[in-house]
């Protein structure tokens, strides 16, 4: 009988450490499907920021057997592997734009004065699984402005993304020589000394403070926490050898009116993190800002004619990330049975402002797809209870989170 491999098997001589790949033999001989090594579960959340045109998007039927609107017909060669929802929303999350940097999060009125986010859904899930790749998420935004992003920390902070395809490559994929890696390592640990002392500090300060600046002095040790468990992971990281890949770097594309080619591109290395495993959730904002002026199209046809077009476009690349994700394999199976993809938008209709009734649909993952579940257009279903089940599917043991009332009704994993 083979003896086993560990999947962190790496291969040594002359100096040289080689990452294996995930061979057969790394699974336990004769292992029975539940005592083998756990199938890597990956999740992608996209929102795109300027609304989707609901009547280009929700099908008419309900079920199994509706017929595809314009919008999924983009997605057709997909359809028994995604869910459409409709009557859906962020239970209190209001304010119309506002509303943005709450879509992973659901925390609601972020309009009022003095909001405060909390952790988003991919961060909430990296503190769970994010140290089992060398990157626990990334963080990504398709946008020519600073500050656009979709993940928050436990503490509500945001979370800086990245805007370059081509340097999101170069991080992922170019090996530094070895005296950037050196350097690399003793920055990360300077950034933990720093936060002992900073910690220590605040320690002596917490006992002079008021019992509400002593819980805010708590959330701020929970951040530095999670921060320098971060930090120690990427040091260990920074002396494995980074995955070989044939593709070669996208071009840089600032042109803000390309946003479905910028988004094309950056789809291409999303898919080429997760296939060689290098993380297993990421997050990506579509700044579609540009066309806000015919958001606001008053009903005028020639307007949502522009806007029908350009949104078609953005369903054409998210089409092309799926097909991406089906056809590379990882053990047999198509990258997307193992891979929740999750996009939407903020705005049920962004000509009236409003955040209910989201345009919102859920692919792979190894869910029971193929239907269109539709939930009361008066009274919303929480959006968040998908956010339950997803999180579930990533085995994460949880029954909440944010605003949710429990798991995704109608939601069944495969």
């Amino acid at each position: 009988m083979a003896r086993g491999l560990n999947r962190r098997t790496f291969l040594k001589g002359s100096g040289v450490l080689l990452a294996l790949p995930f061979l057969e033999a790394m699974r336990p001989a004769f292992a029975r499907a539940a005592d083998a090594v756990p199938v890597p579960r990956r999740m992608v959340a996209i929102e795109t920021n300027m609304g989707i045109l609901p009547q280009f998007f929700f099908p008419e039927q309900a079920g199994k057997d509706y017929k595809l609107s314009p919008y999924l017909e983009r997605l057709a060669a997909h359809r028994a592997n995604f869910t459409v929802f409709s009557g859906i929303s962020l239970p209190g999350v209001t304010g119309a734009h506002a509303a943005e940097k709450c879509f992973l999060t659901g925390t609601p009125h972020p309009e009022r004065g003095g909001f405060r986010n909390t952790v988003s859904l991919d961060q909430y899930a990296a503190e769970h699984i994010g140290n089992q790749t060398r990157y626990p998420s990334l963080t990504l935004s398709m946008t020519n402005e600073g500050g656009c992003t979709l993940s928050y920390t436990r503490s509500g902070a945001p979370i800086s993304a990245e805007r370059s395809p081509k340097k999101l490559f170069q991080k992922l994929f170019v090996q530094g020589k070895a005296e950037e890696v050196a350097a690399n390592v003793e920055a990360l640990r300077q950034g933990r000394s720093m936060l002992d002392f900073v910690g220590e500090q605040s320690k002596r300060l917490n006992r002079s403070l008021s019992k509400a600046d002593q819980q805010r002095i708590d959330q701020y040790f929970t951040s530095v926490r999670d921060l320098e468990q971060r930090l120690h992971s990427s040091e260990a990281w920074e002396h494995k050898p980074k995955p070989v890949v044939t593709a070669q770097p996208p071009e840089e594309l600032d042109d803000a009116r390309e946003f479905v080619k910028r988004t094309r591109l950056t789809f291409d290395v999303m898919k080429l993190a997760l296939e060689t495993d290098s993380t297993r959730l990421i997050s990506l904002f579509v700044d579609t800002t540009v066309i806000h002026n015919i958001t606001h199209h008053g009903n005028r046809p020639e307007v949502i004619a522009d806007l029908r077009a350009k949104e078609e476009g953005q369903f054409d690349a998210l089409n092309g990330f799926l097909n991406s994700l089906v056809e590379t394999k990882e053990e047999g199976q198509p990258l997307l049975d193992r891979t929740m993809v999750l996009y939407g938008t903020c705005m049920g209709s962004a000509n009236s402002h409003s955040n209910v009734n989201l345009p919102v649909l859920l692919a792979g993952g190894g869910f029971k797809h193929g239907q269109h579940l539709a939930f009361d257009q008066q009274n919303n279903y929480p959006m968040t209870n998908l956010y339950v089940s997803m999180l579930q599917r990533l085995g994460i043991e949880t029954n909440e989170f944010s605003t949710s009332k429990g798991t995704m009704t109608g939601l069944e994993m495969a």
